[in-house]
């Protein structure tokens, strides 16, 4: 049989920290790719060629850097790969996940991404472990798309979210669940995987201007979504409350937009709605006024595909198409 190619990208992040000089100044990035995978021994079940394109905290992680990973990516699976890993920081470890979900153009070659919540200086560190699972995920023959694998975890990327600060359990897919699991070194999946749809060509993509994210709260007057854009945003992903809804001084200004607004849900779990309420400021209204409604995709994933979109010189009327492709739970 065959072996697998697994190709490993790696970006920095608590996987690859360890301290500085004074144990007071905490961790930071240092481990390559080699040293990752040099802690998993030379029996490993999968070839794998490694490279480290990357070393920064996920907080910074940008465009640049994730159309750079891409290249390579592409340029691995060129040479005969047939998995492709990313291994980075956890904070915006689901946003990148999203972005190879819209991005990555070779369908029967996964790309799983992966981290640690503890760095390797620490008891128990779960970076070994995870990069491990994410390997023997990449490699098995029923992976497709762009997964998160995580405390043994095989996420969806369109689902996936960290939802705890630090606990080592700190990835979830409310409300869909995970695709399956690896034990004993086997992946077990429960859900066959869903086709994806036509993915975003990134060619001569202009990722300069803001299109800031922005959160509804009580007592929110609009000020600063009205800041927002006059401060000249390309477009705006507002996480509104419940099911879409924004207080009536954010619905004035989002009716007088000249920009792209998508409404998400600030919630964490569940869909914006189209037609059910009917108040100024309701779902209804929003999407009278002009708003695109994010579906069931969370509002940092909104932000991702607002991005790629407008920095593809994507029309309106091409915003509201794909949202509706990609935030529909039936696509």
């Amino acid at each position: 049989m065959t072996r697998a190619l697994i190709a490993v990208a790696a970006l920095g992040g608590t996987i690859s920290m360890t301290p500085g000089g004074r144990i007071e100044d905490g961790v930071v990035p240092r481990l390559t790719a080699a040293d990752l995978l040099g802690e998993l021994g030379t029996d490993l079940p999968m070839d794998v060629r490694a490279a480290t394109l990357a070393g920064i905290g996920s907080a910074s992680m940008d465009y640049a850097t994730l159309a750079r990973c891409l290249a390579w990516g592409s340029e691995q699976v060129a040479d005969g790969a047939t998995g492709l890993v990313i291994v980075q920081g956890t904070d915006t470890l689901e946003e990148t996940a999203y972005f190879f979900e819209l991005a990555w153009p070779h369908d029967d070659v996964p790309v799983v991404v992966t981290g640690a919540m503890r760095n390797p200086s620490l008891p128990s560190a779960d970076g070994p472990a995870n990069l491990l699972a994410s390997l023997t995920v990449a490699a098995h023959p029923r992976s497709r798309g762009s997964l998160v694998v995580f405390n043994d975890d095989v996420h969806a990327a369109r689902w996936v979210r960290k939802s705890h600060s630090s606990h080592l359990e700190a990835f979830s897919s409310v409300p869909a669940g995970p695709l399956g699991l690896v034990a004993e070194g086997s992946v077990h999946y429960f859900h066959p995987p869903v086709p994806r749809p036509p993915v975003l060509s990134l060619a001569d993509a202009d990722f300069s201007g803001l299109v800031p994210l922005l959160e509804a709260g009580i007592a929110d007057s609009g000020e600063l979504l009205s800041l927002v854009l006059a401060g000249g945003a390309r477009g705006v992903v507002f996480a509104a409350s419940g099911v879409g809804h924004v207080s009536t001084g954010t619905a004035d200004v989002i009716a007088d937009a000249k920009v792209p607004v998508v409404i998400a849900s600030r919630t964490g779990a569940g869909p914006t709605f189209r037609g059910t309420y009917g108040f100024h400021g309701s779902e209804s209204s929003l999407i009278r006024m002009g708003a695109t409604m994010a579906g069931w995709l969370c509002p940092r994933k909104s932000r991702v595909l607002l991005q790629l979109l407008l920095a593809t010189g994507a029309s309106r009327s091409r915003i509201e198409e794909e949202f509706r492709l990609r935030g529909d739970l039936d696509r």
